[in-house]
């Protein structure tokens, strides 16, 4: 089941630092994404803007999450996270102005609808990396 990370309730602290792997194609959210992760004590190993970058910073700097635009410059970065997935599972948030609940995520998918603030960000991945395997 993909969750809406708006809808989580959840008050526990991340792990810090996490080595997260942002997948963005605008340069300015890229970058704020990055100053926000990086106050919250983790480690920015990548920010890519395609989906051929994304799935070779990822497969390469193996991170512990991945922040990412469903939408890249080339290519997908559904279809990233799909390849990266083969590989090794990695936990991750997608962010969107659109719905994606509709889409064919991973189960363990989480999705933060734009705009969105800091916390609903570090609740996100919290989600992401606690929540159970699909059964």
């Amino acid at each position: 089941m993909v969750r809406a990370a708006k809808q989580l309730d959840t008050e526990a602290p991340l792990p810090t630092p996490l080595r997260i792997l942002v997948a963005e194609d605008d340069p300015l959210l890229a970058l704020l994404i990055e100053d926000v992760l990086k106050e919250m004590g983790h480690e920015i190993c990548a920010i890519e803007s395609t989906e051929t970058g994304t799935v070779a910073a990822a497969l390469r700097l193996q991170p512990d999450v991945m922040v990412v635009d469903p939408g890249l410059l080339q290519g997908s970065g559904i279809a990233a996270v799909r390849e990266i997935l083969r590989a090794r599972f990695v936990a991750h948030v997608f962010i969107s102005g659109h719905h994606l609940l509709d889409r064919a995520l991973h189960p363990r998918a989480v999705v933060l609808q734009k705009p969105f603030t800091d916390q609903d960000l570090a609740r996100a991945i919290q989600w992401a990396i606690t929540a159970p395997a699909p059964e």
